[in-house]
């Protein structure tokens, strides 16, 4: 069975992520770099602004404004990206994150 679309509404939002079975995602510092650089390639694409992040070493916090309803297709790039380079960093294969990304809570600013 599908799963639901997501509701994508404009506005800020409060993103977490972690690695499958909680393992590490950012193995090292160069690992964050290169999240960072595809977090700055997508928020151009899709116009999104950050207002803060947290990267530990099996999950993230994203604090993202969207002014359009694009916040899936943001975070898809993000994530299979990010995925693509891990695995093939760490010659591995198979799932990095543990499901979709979750969005905490809305934010009224």
């Amino acid at each position: 069975m599908a799963r639901r679309p997501r509701l994508d509404m404009a506005g800020f939002h409060h993103i977490v992520n972690r690695g499958v079975a909680r393992d590490y995602v950012y193995k090292c510092d160069e690992d964050k770099d290169k999240y960072l650089e595809i977090l700055c390639k997508a928020c151009k694409t899709y116009k999104v602004n950050v207002h803060d992040y947290c990267l530990m070493d099996n999950y993230y916090h994203l604090l993202v404004e969207t002014t359009r309803e694009n916040l899936s297709l943001f975070m898809r790039q993000i994530n299979s990206n990010y995925a693509i380079y891990f695995n093939k960093k760490y010659k591995r294969t198979g799932h990095l994150w543990q499901g979709r990304y979750k969005r905490l809570k809305w934010l009224d600013i």
